[in-house]
């Protein structure tokens, strides 16, 4: 017990002399720590925004729904690297693939066939003098509101009626209604789609998860309605809506579906992808935990660089205090009690900097939030965490070298140093 309240007090009186050494050489121990700032800083500031960015964009893939389906000639999500000459050369998915869907899996609630239009034409609406160019113009049916792709703010969607009828009417996105109506009403007004007039009949809301800085600028027309318009589009994806608690089955039977469809033979693989909202989250964070990893690195040559540079403010402190050393030692200091001082020294004076650099840290991620609003960025308490422990590793490892040599110090040496 005796030895621990000695220990206490060894430890409480180091950490006093630290501060009163940092008050005393504001400019130097600032420079000595900046390296540790940088790092902390680092990995405060860089993990809130990964946390934010994950938050939003696994919002965005979930919004899918848990039950849903994407199939596209290859698999969407995020992905490192080029799509391969294969991939890019596959025959695209077609409005009979999803209609055999529908018919032939029982597993599957609502198939919904998306058409895109040409990719290589700008495509741009107008309403009389405002226009909105690069327009997300796409082709579908009644059933991609059923499958909860589409949440109205005035109006409603397109009817099967008015699909197969191939009427012009269009429902647009909240951004495109901002842009041309200026919050007018634009239920029943007529918009210009590449020169082509339609009827706006409904509103969508902007999806509640969306990218940060994603605008809603979809224009959407009936299937048979944009086939008129875009006869040579062939590009389909097809939004598929599982039963409830079926999608494993789904995407089996959808699997086999399709593979009857493309004529892909027994020993063959898929020539087509199916992705879901788990299957693309995993992508995703893939991608982030490279980001991380390279956080990391950078932050660590931060660290790195503080760390020598305590070491050697520490090893300029022993030199100074060599003289403080020998009359400690001569009335019956042990090594240990010289280790545990200076090794205390060199954990607050880097703890100081993990606290500065949290703040730093703190900074840009309330920046970046300010940048981008729709971010929900976070300073997590993983990466405070760690913040705290490594500015302390630091401080503990090297400061454990000077901490050494003044404990090595021959007292009768040190007395004679000048």
């Amino acid at each position: 017990m005796k030895q621990r309240s000695h220990n206490l007090i060894l430890i409480l009186s180091g950490i006093r002399l630290a501060l009163a050494t940092i008050r005393e050489h504001k400019l130097r121990s600032f420079l000595t720590v900046l390296g540790v700032i940088i790092g902390t800083g680092t990995i405060i500031g860089v993990g809130s925004i990964l946390t934010g960015f994950d938050g939003a964009v696994t919002g965005v893939i979930r919004s899918l729904g848990t039950e849903t389906i994407i199939a596209f000639k290859f698999p969407v999500g995020i992905q490192f690297g080029r799509r391969s000459r294969e991939e890019l050369q596959r025959k695209p998915l077609t409005y009979a693939d999803a209609m055999a869907i529908q018919e032939r899996c029982r597993s599957v609630a609502v198939v919904s066939p998306y058409l895109f239009p040409n990719w290589n034409v700008m495509h741009r609406v107008r309403y009389k003098t405002n226009e909105v160019l690069q327009i997300d113009l796409g082709g579908t049916d009644d059933k991609y509101a059923q499958g909860g792709q589409a949440e109205m703010m005035a109006g409603r969607f397109f009817t099967d009626f008015e699909n197969l009828r191939r009427v012009p009417v269009a429902v647009i996105g909240e951004d495109i209604y901002k842009s041309l109506f200026s919050g007018l009403n634009a239920i029943g007004k007529s918009i210009q789609v590449d020169g082509h007039s339609y009827e706006v009949i409904g509103v969508m809301k902007r999806p509640a998860n969306s990218f940060p800085g994603q605008q809603d600028n979809r224009v959407l027309l009936p299937y048979h309605t944009m086939r008129k318009l875009e006869p040579g589009a062939v590009e389909h994806m097809l939004i598929i809506v599982a039963q409830p608690g079926m999608l494993s089955q789904a995407i089996e039977e959808v699997r086999g579906v399709l593979r009857q469809q493309r004529r892909v033979k027994w020993n063959e693989p898929d020539n087509f992808g199916l992705s879901t909202a788990d299957q693309m989250v995993e992508q995703f964070r893939q991608v982030t935990s490279v980001t991380a990893l390279v956080m990391v690195v950078l932050s660590s040559i931060g660290l790195l660089v503080g760390g020598i540079g305590v070491m050697n403010i520490m090893l300029v402190s022993v030199t100074e205090r060599t003289r403080e050393i020998g009359v400690r030692k001569a009335i019956g200091a042990r090594r240990l009690d010289i280790v545990v001082q200076f090794l205390t020294e060199a954990v607050v004076l880097t703890f100081a900097g993990g606290l500065l650099g949290m703040t730093l840290g703190w900074v840009i991620s309330r920046a970046a939030r300010f940048a981008f609003p729709t971010l929900p960025t976070s300073v997590p308490l993983w990466a405070a965490a760690l913040g705290v422990a490594v500015s302390v590793g630091v401080g503990l490892f090297f400061g454990l070298w000077p901490a050494a040599k003044a404990a090595r110090l021959d007292p009768v040496e040190a007395l004679r140093y000048e």
